[in-house]
């Protein structure tokens, strides 16, 4: 082999290594803090496991989770500002099931298909909650009282999923609510509170700390079977009422997100969803550990968007 020659095949070879080595030296993702964005107001449940969650994921990403509280429109605010974001990967949605109830009621066009899901953390059933000093003491005594006068009900928003257990009440029972949408199950729980509602139906979760303190009062959860630290709560299909509707929290980047961001935050996430710290974090606060990874989330998110599609005919709810 000539000179010559041994000089071009070692050009050829250093050319060919330089890409492997920019790869091995770049960076993991991420190089800077990144944006969780919870798309309802601080102390919701969805606030709550947020919070938990990024405090668990810092031993499992190089940078941060920053929550961003951007609340408004049932969710639909915190939503568009994901989808908007330039960087990919730098901003990651909180989602809840209002995502399967909005774009079926007409209120948004935005629906779970412009999401890449990461992983599903949780769910929790929707309840009947009123006050402690309310004049009805079972779930049969408020809602006989509900099909005599023009309850005032709170919900998370106008579509959201708790506004939609409230409407399937009223439709298997009778019963006749005013629907008060709040921005989120917080605002509606302190409406509530200060006597200016008779009843919200958002998830135990969101109110335990109050029926702990004594000042709201449990009258039936909406799930198959009863729900754990409310085991002397009854459910509505103890009483005969064929409803179970709650709400799931999970993560999602906008479509299109580069798959090795994508990857990156999926690892991390199933390693956080196995942190002691978090998981005694939602036992504190009554919320149900529900992991499902990337593919999982995604069938269960296709799956409900066609339930509520239904349901939501069914009530004649779509604006």
């Amino acid at each position: 082999m000539t000179h010559a020659t041994r000089r071009q095949l070692l050009g050829l070879l250093c050319a060919a290594a330089l890409p492997l080595s920019a790869l091995a030296q770049a960076p993991a993702f991420p190089t800077k803090p990144v944006e969780l964005v919870v798309p309802y107001p601080a102390g919701g449940g969805t606030d709550v496991l947020g919070r938990a969650f990024a405090v668990a994921a810092v031993k499992h990403l190089p940078q941060p989770l920053i929550v961003m509280n951007k609340p408004g429109a049932a969710g639909a605010i915190g939503w568009a500002d994901v989808l908007n974001g330039k960087e990919p990967g730098y901003k990651v949605a909180l989602l809840a099931t209002d995502l399967m109830t909005q774009p079926n009621m007409g209120l948004t066009k935005i629906t779970h298909q412009d999401f890449t899901p990461i992983a599903r953390l949780n769910y929790d059933p929707a309840a009947i909650t009123v006050r402690a000093d309310a004049p009805w003491k079972t779930v049969e005594e408020f809602l006989a009282a509900a099909k005599k006068g023009d309850f005032r009900i709170g919900n998370g928003g106008n579509g959201s999923t708790w506004h939609l257990a409230a409407a399937a009440i009223e439709d298997k029972t009778g019963a006749k609510f005013n629907h008060i949408p709040f921005a989120g199950a917080n605002p509606a729980a302190l409406s509530l509170l200060g006597g200016h509602i008779e009843a919200i139906t958002v998830s135990a979760a969101e109110v335990h700390q109050h029926v702990a303190a004594g000042k709201l009062r449990l009258l039936a959860v909406m799930s198959d079977q009863r729900i754990k630290g409310f085991e002397n709560v009854p459910t509505l299909k103890e009483k005969g009422l064929d409803i179970s509707i709650g709400t799931w929290r999970g993560l999602a980047v906008p479509k299109g997100t580069p798959p090795e961001i994508v990857a990156a935050l999926r690892a991390a996430t199933a390693k956080t969803m196995q942190e002691p710290s978090l998981r005694e974090a939602l036992e504190k606060q009554n919320m149900g550990y529900a992991y499902a990874d990337g593919d999982a989330f995604g069938a269960v998110m296709a799956r409900d968007h066609e339930f509520f599609k239904g349901l939501i005919q069914k009530l004649g709810l779509k604006q």
